[in-house]
Parts: C-alpha cells; sequence; structure tokens
C-alpha cells in the first residue's frame, strides 16, 4: 500500500478553487496553488483521444454546448468557452503545466462508456510519466483503478464512492455505493460523498479516507471528526 500523506496536509479544491473562476480552470487550478490547496480534477477523453479537464458527460451545464464532450475533438472544444468567460476546456497536460508540482493533484478517471480500463490506464499513465509532483488517481469505476494500478503501483489510487439514489442504477449503483471490488483492487484510500460518509462501510475502511464535496466551515467540523481530509468548494477552510 502506498502512502496517502501528501493528501492529508491541505484541504483539497474540488475541481480547483471556482470562487471566482469557472469550474475546473486553469485559472481556478491557479488560484488554488497561489493559497496551497491541493487540487482535485477529473479527466476523459476527448473524441480524438486526448485527455481533457472536464466533469460532465456532455457540455451543456459549463458552456451551453449540448454536445457530449466525447463527441467533440480538442479543436472543438477549445473553440467553447467556460460559464460566459474567456476560460478554455484545459488539457491535461496543460492543467499539469499550471500546477506545476507545487502543490498534490488529486485526478478522478471519469467513467466512460465503452472506454477499455487497459486503454485510459495506459493514457493516463503516459501523460503522467515525466510529472514531478506529488498526484493520486481516483474512480467510481474500480477496473480504471485496478489497470492504473498495475502500470503505476507506485501512485496512490482510491475509490469514490456515493450512496446517492439515482445516482445510478442496478449493480453499477450497487459497485458506486458498496464498493464490491475493493479486495480486487485494494484501494490505498477511498472518497466518499458527504451525506453517505457515516455509513458503516465507510467507517470500516482502515486506510485514508476522504470526504467531498464540503460547503462550511460547520460541515468541515463535523465531517473532520471521522474523515482525514476533506475535498471542498464555496468557501476558504484553514
Amino acid at each position: 500500500m502506498n502512502s496517502c500523506d501528501f493528501l492529508t496536509r491541505r484541504p483539497i479544491a474540488h475541481r480547483g478553487l471556482h470562487i471566482d473562476f469557472p469550474e475546473n480552470s486553469l485559472s481556478a487550478f491557479r488560484a488554488a496553488v497561489e493559497r496551497g490547496y491541493a487540487i482535485e480534477t477529473d479527466v476523459r477523453f476527448s473524441a480524438d483521444g486526448r485527455l481533457v479537464i472536464f466533469h460532465d458527460d456532455d457540455l451543456a451545464r459549463m458552456t451551453g454546448d449540448t454536445r457530449a464532450v466525447g463527441e467533440c475533438s480538442v479543436p472543438d472544444l477549445k473553440r467553447l468557452r467556460l460559464e460566459g468567460t474567456e476560460e478554455q476546456i484545459p488539457l491535461l497536460s496543460e492543467a499539469l503545466k499550471a500546477v506545476g508540482g507545487k502543490v498534490p493533484l488529486l485526478i478522478e478517471i471519469k467513467n466512460m462508456a465503452g472506454v477499455k480500463p487497459k486503454k485510459i490506464a495506459a493514457a493516463l499513465a503516459k501523460a503522467l510519466e515525466h510529472y514531478e509532483g506529488e498526484f493520486a488517481v481516483q474512480s467510481f469505476q474500480p477496473f480504471y483503478v485496478k489497470a492504473f494500478k498495475k502500470l503505476r503501483p507506485d501512485v496512490p489510487c482510491g475509490i469514490l464512492g456515493t450512496a446517492e439514489k439515482g445516482a445510478a442504477k442496478g449493480f453499477k449503483m450497487f459497485t458506486i455505493k458498496s464498493m464490491p471490488f475493493n479486495p480486487i483492487v485494494k484501494p490505498d484510500f477511498i472518497s466518499y460523498r458527504k451525506e453517505d460518509f457515516l455509513r458503516k462501510k465507510v467507517l470500516r475502511f482502515k486506510r485514508t479516507k476522504l470526504v467531498w464535496v464540503v460547503r462550511s466551515e460547520r460541515e468541515e467540523a463535523n465531517l473532520r471528526k471521522h474523515a482525514d481530509n476533506i475535498i471542498f468548494e464555496n468557501y476558504l477552510p484553514q
């Protein structure tokens, strides 16, 4: 098991520090760096197989475009702007350059229909091969994590979880709620939704536990009794 100490030193800014900037933008990442916060962010494939920083499956909420991210090439994506600003959707390579190893990164691999674990794991491992900063990788998709761990056993890897109703259906919902593949994946940490964090399955996990998304000092004070660190937004924790 890998040490996750660097994931517990400072609060982790959810999709960067986006109080004054769009989420997952280079400006949000730079703002987090300026305040010394670690950064949580999201990666997925574009249509031309490049790793881009974007949370949602489709572009509507952040850009007004109705297409799916995976239907668009990088040139298509670069024509769009985030939330009416001049901010563009970053490539992972651009985000890595902006952070520059100054603070830890927590990179979520988004679950992408039809994308095999070996393919995304290989692409991400290659992109991070020469990155000198501290980073960890997580996903709701346990076999993405397992594939990445095989390529980079030195990197802390974690499983995301939630018990939110409607988050998924059927076996997929069971997987993200109960994390049944943990004995196979052997995650170094878990990262679980705050509303469900006090479930016995979560509290029994013996290694590092992160909680998301914390949005106030009051929530933080309550959750720090049980979690090793918080993933936060909308305020500035100490």
